[in-house]
């Protein structure tokens, strides 16, 4: 009963692009569908409930759970705080190391913080924002905004944007594309992954800056009280602390192991399973840490319900059918002109959407089918699509979580925001096409 299950998957969709409901409300509304029509199963309840429960037992979904547990204890230890600072020492002596110092502390928290919402408004927001009001730059006084708020605003947001790419760990829709690249069998792993990613990741992470200090630069062009200030905030914090180490000491392990697993023959979920254990058994984390994380326990409901459904989905035949009916209209293209024509069209959906799990959850599994029938290589594909929908989080003031918080400082107006969005767009998109594609080449993905 393909057709029903597609009903009530897009109502879900459709409820969540809407805020009909929350996330976890919705998707709780489609398991509970899926389950009291029979859908998956027509005539047999107790196996229908067992189908539509089914997405809680994916691994995939538990990594993201696992992996906001373990970035809790970046957050509470205070060590995310403490590297940002460090790097604000050493680069802030202007508004461009400012930014970079920023970035490279969002860069190295990417791999283990799987939330860039906490990343970035946990983490990197609060030093921003603090750091711009030092530079007298208010909020409240928008004479002000373009003397360096506006453009660390715009900086620190955009770059978390790339570092979320960057990683299969680093925001919720990666894990989710690696998933759905499972159904027409492209086996993508953390380190294959990361080794695609970092190459165009990079040069967009240098460029933007650059970019942004060229079209939209601020008025303050020294500021050499940022690195005493960032000195006294490390002052007061205090030499580092036996659980900081133990914090970095868990990460390395986990990098290790996502890095080699395949060596190891330990796969990405039991390694984020090991993490926790050693967080838990130090003391890092508490169990109670863990009970508390409401994102993570909010996230698993949510996409465990569209993973089960996207599956189905695959599995009765409707994600491969439509991919070759669409893909029937671009048969007469090669795949070299139909692969940008995809990833263009999919990209630009993104203004649709206020979340990329979103678009991933309704457009990815359809849009990765289309392109294999027309012979684009899927590996390359699958990754870039993933990309995209993150990537695209610059095009507007609510496109991906930490968005509204940036947005909210008020320090950039919806009209320069989607301005130099839709710049940032085509800067990161010829990156990716270009640099991505040369890089793609000699990894012999196409």
């Amino acid at each position: 009963m393909p057709g029903h299950l597609l009903a009530i998957f897009l109502a879900t969709i459709f409820g969540i692009i809407l805020k009909a409901a929350s996330m976890g409300t919705m998707a709780m509304l489609g398991i509970t569908l899926c389950a009291a029509t029979q859908v998956l199963e027509p005539g047999k309840p107790g196996l229908a409930v067992a189908h539509a429960l089914s997405g809680f037992g994916n691994a995939t979904i538990w990594l993201i759970g696992l992996a906001f547990f373990i970035a809790r204890g970046f957050i509470k230890t205070g060590l995310g705080t403490r590297i940002a600072y460090y790097f604000i020492r050493l680069f802030g002596r202007g508004p461009l190391g400012l930014a970079y110092g920023l970035n490279i502390a969002d860069l190295i928290l990417a791999p283990a913080i799987p939330s860039n919402t906490a990343r970035a408004g946990g983490v990197i927001f609060p030093i921003m924002k603090s750091i711009a009001v030092n530079m007298d730059s208010h909020p409240e006084k928008p004479e002000t905004h373009r003397r360096i708020g506006a453009f660390l605003t715009l900086s620190s947001y955009n770059a978390n944007m790339v570092t979320s790419v960057m990683f299969l760990t680093a925001t919720a829709s990666n894990p989710m594309a690696q998933k759905f690249a499972k159904d027409p069998g492209i086996h993508i792993s953390w380190g294959s992954w990361a080794l695609a990613a970092c190459v165009p990741g990079l040069v967009c992470f240098i460029l933007l800056p650059l970019f942004l200090y060229k079209f939209f630069p601020p008025e303050l062009k020294k500021t050499p009280e940022a690195p005493a200030m960032a000195a006294q905030k490390l002052k007061e914090m205090g030499p580092i602390t036996t659980k900081e180490w133990l914090m970095v000491a868990t990460f390395f392990i986990l990098l290790g192991l996502w890095i080699f697993g395949d060596i190891f023959q330990v796969d990405a979920t039991t390694a984020a399973l090991i993490g926790l254990c050693i967080l838990l058994l130090t003391s890092v984390l508490t169990w109670e840490d863990v009970k508390s994380e409401k994102g993570a326990w909010d996230t698993i409901v949510w996409f465990s319900s569209l993973v089960m459904m996207g599956s189905y989905l695959n599995s009765l035949g409707f994600i491969g059918w439509f991919g070759k009916l669409v893909g029937g209209q671009l048969a007469t293209l090669s795949w070299a002109w139909a692969f940008p024509l995809i990833i263009i069209v999919y990209s630009y959906c993104h203004y649709m959407f206020a979340s990329a799990t979103a678009q991933a959850a309704a457009m990815y599994g359809v849009f990765l089918a289309v392109g294999i029938s027309v012979g684009v290589p899927g590996t390359m594909l699958a990754i870039f699509l993933g990309a995209c929908a993150t990537l695209m989080g610059c095009l507007t003031h609510y496109g991906h979580g930490p968005a509204p918080i940036f947005f909210g400082s008020t320090y950039v107006d919806m009209k320069d925001w989607w301005k130099y969005g839709f710049f940032i767009s085509v800067l990161f998109l010829v990156i990716w096409f270009s640099i991505g594609g040369l890089w793609w080449k000699v990894l012999g993905l196409w």
